[in-house]
């Protein structure tokens, strides 16, 4: 019993190192345009866009902040009344 445990843990250790470590990954195309020039439009690189999301991100963390700051404020107020 205890040669099949270890086999089976050998065995899930090796298919994990093999997964750990992927093989024949396709390299991308040299840069260049068709014509091998470097400066073709389709040739340059842009930054990943900053969407609207980010900025409603921004917002409603902003709003969160302002929500928690007038309920300390008016929990202290409470307090200092009482």
């Amino acid at each position: 019993m205890k040669t099949i445990k270890k086999i089976f843990v050998l065995f899930f250790i090796i298919l994990s190192l093999q997964s750990a470590f992927p093989q024949g990954a396709v390299p991308p195309p040299p840069p260049g345009g068709a014509d091998g020039s470097e400066n073709t439009e389709d040739n340059q690189t842009h930054g990943a866009p900053i969407g609207g999301g980010t900025f409603l991100l921004i917002a409603m963390g902003a709003a969160y902040g302002t929500k928690k700051y007038f309920n300390a404020r008016k929990k202290n107020e409470k307090e200092i009344n009482d």
